[in-house]
């Protein structure tokens, strides 16, 4: 597959700009493999497709706000900073990626906060783009993380390449209902779907729930800039994968029960777990798979996914599960019924 075969008009009024009042009140597009059938629902109707000991499989990783603005020394210029992993906790080492980059330099200090709160030092370019920072910073890691969160931002791409202001809404709905692990730039969206009363519905009928964890970066709203896919490299992101989960979704799929992997993320680290059998592996770890059409995936028979941007990894994934035509079909019928896109937009079921 080429790059080019995944673009597609989006028109910018279909971009969702804020979530629905409730979280399951999204449109549900029903995209059947085996009959090749495109059917249009609401969200709450995916109920009607699971029976008892049927599994979902969720990315329960957190958000953390990771933008942060601050001030070049000397200069005074107005730096802004995003925090894309923690390298060494005791010694408070970062990537970043930092705009404008053309001004940073290896050995400048950045300051944050209205009084200085933070002090960052600039040791490494790793990229054109990204850096190593060391925070010099003397309190404990939990003091360390409270600072974090007091002076940063939740960064949200609502376009490809586009971060946009947080807005009220956003504090409590760019988070999964279940997220529990700190470490994701991005949130999982395809979980955003998922409301308290629909997940005890589901529970009530007998669905079963697993967990794993991939924190996922803003690497995956960098532009891929070779037209050959299996030249692309992707960022790598921490993902975890315990053995109780494991095995949840291995006798789920012994039981040859229904197995639906809730977004692109959450296929990401089932598939990194996966062995040739197709069994799931307890994993720690960092994960840079890429997944295009076409491939052979392991466990999960269905999947959850919202509507990705043109040329996006995730729309190659979602392609690679669905078949390339059918959800290039998908797609362009999303479009014609109006369907709402990217992070607050609304869901596609693929069975």
């Amino acid at each position: 597959m080429k790059l080019s075969q995944f673009k597609y008009n989006l028109p910018k009024e279909l971009i969702a700009s804020k979530p629905n009042d409730n979280r399951d009140g999204s449109r549900l597009m029903v995209i059947n493999r085996k009959e090749k059938t495109i059917e249009h629902k609401m969200f709450p109707d995916i109920i009607d497709y699971f029976d008892e000991h049927d599994l979902f499989v969720f990315n329960d990783t957190k958000v953390f706000p990771a933008r942060l603005f601050g001030t070049k020394e000397k200069t005074n210029a107005r730096i802004e900073v995003f925090l894309l992993r923690e390298i060494n906790p005791e010694t408070r080492l970062w990537d970043i990626l930092v705009d404008p980059a053309r001004k940073i330099r290896i050995g400048n200090k950045l300051y944050f906060g209205e009084n200085d709160e933070l002090v960052a030092e600039v040791i490494d370019n790793t990229t054109s783009r990204g850096r190593t920072l060391r925070f010099l910073y003397d309190g404990s890691h939990e003091e360390f993380h409270k600072v974090l969160h007091k002076l940063g931002n939740t960064p949200i791409p609502d376009d490809l390449l586009r971060i946009r202001e947080l807005m009220p809404e956003d504090k409590e709905r760019y988070q999964t209902i279940y997220a529990r692990n700190e470490g994701a730039v991005v949130a999982p969206t395809a979980g955003f779907h998922f409301s308290k009363q629909l997940l005890k519905r589901l529970e009530i009928k007998g669905c079963e729930f697993a967990y794993v964890t991939l924190h996922s970066g803003l690497g995956n709203f960098r532009p891929i800039e070779v037209e050959d896919l299996t030249k692309h490299k992707m960022d790598s992101e921490e993902m975890h994968v315990n053995q109780e989960n494991a095995d949840i979704i291995n006798l789920a799929r012994r039981r040859e029960k229904r197995i639906c992997c809730v977004g692109t993320t959450t296929m990401k680290a089932m598939e990194t777990a996966t062995t040739i059998s197709k069994n799931i592996v307890p994993f720690d770890g960092w994960s840079n798979k890429f997944i295009f059409p076409p491939y052979e995936f392991g466990a999960p028979n269905c999947m959850i996914s919202n509507f990705h941007p043109p040329l996006s990894s995730m729309l190659m994934i979602a392609a690679a599960f669905g078949g390339y035509d059918l959800i290039m079909e998908a797609y362009q019928q999303a479009i014609a019924e109006k369907y709402k896109f990217l992070t607050y937009g609304d869901a596609m079921f693929i069975i």
